[in-house]
């Protein structure tokens, strides 16, 4: 599995690769993409296969504007000025299919997921497949199924080996949590997961505040309880618990790690940033440099309360879901 410099013609090659029924790696600004051409079944089907992911479950799929996101959905007033105030960006919107639209990367459903990334890279290579008659590329995150999220191409390497021909290297993700999903399928605009758009800006752009999700809502990419874990048992601890937990672990013979913002003695310590975007943005990097150290315990401080750190709780809380409860 080749890692390529984002020049012109290995987006070519891409281009032609995913309309062939190929797939390739990519960067976006949330999150590496495994993509397919979302209207090859035969290229969807191999992202399914290559990330072990429950074929029920839908992909994102990326377009380059509203105008795109046409082809694939019907019309709605509220995705339009979600899309004018937000694409490109990390918002993805949950809409009824249109009729005819390729179904392959929707996992069942009567809708469709939908992101207009800003990533260069990303806005470039789905550019050069739409001049060779593609209208759109399915991008879940190009890691393994409930596995930590890649926000550099050597995490895709790591985590895929042989299985994809191409990584386009597109540098480090900007953001590095994966896209804030909104529901506008029914009457009431609901959040599905956080991101990097915050539900209040949402709900500013819509006029009323966003539904929280129900067991009505439809099917979408990263809202399973258990996701983005690593290998290693993850726990979260609360600041004042921390030093208590490590000092018990360590006289137990469990060798520790911790990500927090200040130093644990009797661990191998990484510090956490302070300020919410920062921290997202270095979440799961953290994780897998974590989870190959060898310690056979993953102990995250709890950040802070706060809708500016929606995105990181949501995304630990999955993690750590992942493992049974830590024993005492």
């Amino acid at each position: 599995m080749p890692i390529l410099p984002a020049e012109p013609a290995v987006i070519e090659r891409a281009a032609r690769m995913l309309r062939e029924g190929g797939v390739v790696a990519l960067p976006t600004e949330t999150v590496y993409g495994l993509g397919a051409d979302a209207g090859s079944p035969e290229g969807v089907a191999q992202v399914y296969r290559i990330k072990g992911r429950p074929a029920d479950h839908p992909l994102i799929v990326h377009v380059l504007d509203i105008a795109q996101a046409g082809f694939w959905a019907l019309p709605d007033p509220r995705a339009e000025a979600l899309a004018r105030a937000f694409w490109p960006g990390p918002l993805t919107l949950i809409l009824r299919r249109a009729p005819g639209a390729p179904a392959a990367a929707c996992g069942g459903e009567s809708t469709i997921g939908l992101r207009a990334p800003s990533h260069p890279v990303a806005r470039a290579l789905l550019a050069a497949l739409r001049a060779l008659g593609g209208q759109g590329i399915a991008a879940p995150s190009a890691n393994r199924f409930g596995r930590v999220s890649p926000t550099r191409a050597a995490h895709v390497q790591a985590d895929l080996g042989e299985e994809v021909p191409l990584i386009i290297d597109g540098g480090e993700c900007a953001v590095g949590l994966e896209s804030t999903i909104v529901d506008l399928s029914r009457p009431q605009a609901t959040l599905l997961r956080p991101g990097g758009i915050d539900a209040a800006a949402i709900a500013a752009v819509l006029g009323a505040p966003l539904r929280a999700r129900d067991a009505q809502a439809p099917r979408a990419s990263g809202t399973l309880a258990a996701h983005y874990a690593p290998r290693t048992p993850l726990e979260l601890v609360a600041p004042a618990a921390l030093a208590q937990r490590v000092a018990m672990l360590a006289a137990r013979g469990v060798a520790v790690a911790v990500w927090s913002r200040q130093p644990q003695a009797g661990a191998r310590w990484r510090g956490a940033p302070d300020e919410p975007a920062a921290y997202g943005h270095e979440l799961y990097d953290a994780l897998r440099q974590l989870d190959a150290i060898g310690a056979t315990r993953l102990l995250i401080e709890t950040p802070p309360a706060g809708p500016a750190w929606e995105a990181v709780h949501d995304r630990l809380s999955r993690a750590a879901a992942t493992f049974a409860p830590a024993s005492p």
